[in-house]
């Protein structure tokens, strides 16, 4: 079978639908929709974002929170006017440079109608994914492993 080359480009999957929140100095909330983040460390994130509203907000408050867009808000999230979220993690800027924001996670909550069993359960919070090829969100799949488990046949 033979492989297609497509150059240089920002294709990664899963892409996550994170919408990261701010307030300015008055309390006026913000908004964005992200697509390049990941958990970098235990309790770190790092997201690129070029420059918005959100972005000024980050430097005059230091603080923001990332939730994650899910099937029941994927209208909210591409307009990017999310004004609840079944999830979040509550985040302390460590650092804004070169476009790339880099968070300290203090907390993360969840809404009592996602958990099963005290944890969060992604079959209730019904995350999604960008799919930057043919621009579209796309559904979680379901599970097809066990992680730090499965593995261990190959052993």
């Amino acid at each position: 079978m033979s492989r297609v080359n497509f150059g240089a480009k920002p294709v990664m999957y899963p892409m996550p639908v994170l919408i990261i929140a701010t307030y300015d100095e008055n309390g006026v909330p913000d908004a964005m929709n992200a697509a390049w983040g990941i958990i970098t460390d235990m309790n770190e994130i790092s997201i690129s974002m070029s420059e918005h509203k959100t972005t000024e907000n980050l430097a005059k408050t230091g603080a923001f929170t990332v939730s994650i867009g899910t099937e029941d808000t994927v209208v909210a999230c591409d307009y990017v006017g999310v004004e609840s979220a079944k999830m979040a993690l509550e985040c302390k800027v460590k650092s804004f440079e070169d476009g790339i924001l880099v968070g300290d996670i203090v907390n993360v909550n969840a809404d009592e109608s996602i958990l099963t069993d005290g944890k969060i359960d992604p079959k209730k919070l019904k995350p999604i994914s960008y799919d930057p090829v043919n621009n579209t969100y796309l559904a979680m799949g379901d599970k097809v492993g066990n992680a730090f488990k499965d593995g261990l046949k190959l052993k």
